[in-house]
């Protein structure tokens, strides 16, 4: 834990350490590289670093890696990030398109990939950045050996796993406690559909975060997380399963199918020349675990769901990050 830890409050980040994405199709693919997108942690920890410390977890304890893919520009657009991505769709498009032309016409964009790059040097420490993709964006591949290069140059920050965290909060000789957190955030891209999904230690996670009135901030894929929470851990180490848990019912959103199929179809994970799927679609997923899931119309359109009775805070996608990361600055102040 931060050696400032008695001095200042704490908020827990949880990221995926997933290296890999699975495909099912096409059948005998090895998958492709994955991570966490910059944008839904850098909005939190922006929001809150001034005043808070924060406890960086992952479900293993080895550092996350960065997807090279939430970095093309139009991620950084905040609520306009289906307008910017239209628009830097088209200026990408043009015959005499460059990345350095691309960054000139869209500062603002910039700007704000900079500063998010500059405060997960200083949150983040040294992690990896995910290999570049056929269908990657070209802005965004022409950075990678740069943002590499600064990440390699940081000392390593500690990485706490899941069940090391657990095990903290329930020995009496330790000064850490769940009770003592203000919230704990989650960021997505594809990396949680991979160590979030049905991980018993996750379940372990949010059940004691909900006993210990902790507000949970999830967003985009992260949500998936709560397939988890029909697991419980005993301090033995037996695991159980109860499927009328605690979270069943919640009201929260996700990154939507018809999105995914978006992705699929024209976007970084396609597999050039061949028709290109995941293992399963997180609404559906968490739709078949028992919960009220609402999406958005427009894909691209804001959602954050609030659910009082469950503490749990959910967004659909880099678009909601700025809506959620208000959202849950507000909860705080009004629980603190």
């Amino acid at each position: 834990m931060p050696a400032s830890a008695a001095s200042r409050p704490q908020a827990l980040i949880v990221l995926s350490s997933a290296r890999t994405l699975p495909l099912s199709e096409p059948a005998g693919h090895p998958g492709i590289p994955t991570g966490f997108f910059l944008v839904e942690v850098a909005a939190v920890l922006a929001r809150f670093e001034k005043d808070y410390d924060f406890i960086l977890a992952t479900p293993d304890g080895k550092p996350p890696q960065l997807d090279i893919n939430g970095l093309g520009l139009s991620f950084h657009g905040g609520k306009s990030t289906g307008t910017a991505a239209a628009r830097t769709t088209i200026q990408s498009a043009g015959k005499r398109s460059t990345p350095e032309g691309l960054r000139r016409k869209n500062p603002a964009l910039l700007n704000r990939r900079t500063a998010e790059l500059a405060l997960a040097r200083r949150h983040l420490g040294r992690i990896p950045v995910s290999a570049p993709l056929p269908r990657t964006d070209k802005e965004a591949a022409s950075i990678r050996d740069d943002v590499v290069a600064g990440f390699e140059a940081l000392p390593e920050r500690q990485y706490v796993s899941i069940q090391e965290l657990v095990e903290r909060h329930r020995d009496p000789d330790t000064a850490f406690s769940f009770q003592d957190l203000a919230f704990a955030h989650a960021p997505g891209g594809h990396g949680p559909m991979v160590d979030f999904h049905d991980n018993p230690w996750m379940g372990e996670l949010l059940n004691t975060l909900r006993e210990n009135r902790v507000p949970i901030s999830l967003i985009c894929h992260a949500p998936v997380a709560l397939t988890s929470a029909k697991y419980r851990i005993t301090a033995d180490g037996k695991v159980t399963t109860n499927t009328e848990h605690a979270f069943k019912g919640a009201k929260i959103t996700t990154f939507a199918q018809v999105a995914e199929r978006i992705v699929l179809a024209s976007q970084y994970p396609k597999v050039p020349g061949q028709r290109t799927r995941l293992p399963y679609f997180v609404d559906v997923a968490l739709k078949d675990a028992g919960y009220k899931v609402s999406l958005a119309l427009n894909p691209t359109g804001v959602k954050v769901v609030w659910d009082e009775e469950h503490a749990l805070l959910t967004g659909n996608g880099p678009q909601a990050i700025d809506t959620q990361a208000a959202r849950l600055a507000e909860i705080v102040r009004s629980r603190s």
